[in-house]
């Protein structure tokens, strides 16, 4: 009985930004435990070959590629699937972007890129579905936050601040549509081996300091992520609303 609150047969979940990286780690996640999958990226190409690789799985899988920056775009995708295919019962908005430069030299343009990819398109995407939702009173709606929600460091303070945005956007999400039967919470990854932080995962001077600083010692997996996102999913997060939960080795818990 205790198993059968996390398992996911029958539930559909749409993941933003899911043909590499996090996104489709937590759509094969997902699909493990039941669940049928909806793809979306902006390159169609990626998305097939995602999509391909998870039907070869055996997962049932859908493809809705948008531009989760679009508001318009989005809400125009999402009522067409809800109507043509069913409802999205989970949301999981993960699509994001990086970019590193010190804070006296951010480029204003990267800085607009970063709040509308990282930030503009959880409302956009969240309020599209959450309609739905709230029309059928159940979903859950994961945003993926970061340990910069909490924390920062050098060459990435408008990413933070994005992060930031999302963790108190899930609270009002949460606030605003709890009483609807909605569970709107989020996911804080540490630092991931992920094509966004390539870059780093590659610098060994980085790796060093990261070992040094996590008490894990390492770099995450994104397999590791996986298990918050079927709790935050499932029936057995039935009362969780509007947190923020860190899967970061331990990262914010010590200096």
């Amino acid at each position: 009985m205790s198993l059968q609150m996390f398992d996911l047969t029958g539930q559909r979940a749409l993941i933003t930004g899911s043909s590499q990286g996090i996104g489709f780690a937590l759509a094969r996640g997902l699909a493990g435990v039941g669940a049928e999958i909806v793809l979306n990226g902006r390159d169609e190409g990626k998305l097939a070959s995602a999509a391909k690789s998870l039907a070869e799985e055996g997962a049932t899988v859908h493809q809705l590629a948008f531009d989760a920056t679009n508001h318009e775009g989005v809400r125009s995708a999402v009522d067409r699937f809800e109507a043509a295919d069913g409802p999205i019962d989970i949301l999981i908005n993960n699509a994001g972007m990086q970019h590193r430069t010190e804070l006296e030299n951010f480029p204003a343009d990267a800085f607009e890129r970063l709040l509308q990819t990282n930030v503009a398109s959880v409302f956009h995407v969240g309020q599209a579905v959450a309609r739905h939702m709230i029309a059928r009173g159940d979903g859950k709606i994961i945003n993926i936050a970061s340990v910069q929600s909490a924390l920062a460091r050098p060459g990435i303070a408008p990413y933070t601040a994005t992060k930031g945005a999302v963790a108190n956007l899930t609270k009002g999400m949460a606030t605003d549509w709890a009483q609807h039967g909605l569970n709107c919470n989020a996911i804080a990854p540490g630092y991931f081996d992920t094509p966004l932080n390539a870059a780093l995962v590659a610098d060994d001077e980085f790796s060093a300091w990261l070992a040094k600083r996590t008490p894990a010692g390492r770099w995450g997996n994104v397999e590791e992520l996986v298990g918050a996102a079927i709790f935050l999913s499932s029936k057995g997060a039935s009362f969780v609303n509007g947190h923020t939960l860190y899967v970061d080795g331990g990262i914010t818990a010590s200096l």
